[in-house]
């Protein structure tokens, strides 16, 4: 059986991942669809996220899967152990 490393994956509270994704210099609606999270019209012109709101609420009970939350940290550059990078030989 093939060996992989070992990646922390705990699901982030509300205040975690709106640090996260402020730290990527991403909007809601630009972290949303970074990681394919639903964005509709608003109420006021633009567009939103209803999701990705209530991910970073502390009031809602829902949380980010933790797996979702590394591959996002990963995509970020944010990661404290990991980072992506290209096949070798990849163009």
């Amino acid at each position: 059986m093939p060996q992989y490393p070992h990646i922390a994956m705990p699901s982030p509270q509300g205040d975690t991942l709106k640090h996260a994704r402020v730290a990527a210099g991403l909007s809601q609606v630009e972290a949303a669809t970074l990681m394919g999270y639903p964005v509709q019209s608003g109420s006021r012109g633009g567009l939103q996220s209803r999701t990705w709101q209530a991910l970073e609420s502390s009031s809602d009970p829902r949380n980010m899967p933790g797996p979702v939350f590394a591959l996002f940290l990963l995509l970020t550059g944010q990661h404290p152990t990991h980072q992506i990078r290209p096949h070798e030989g990849a163009a």
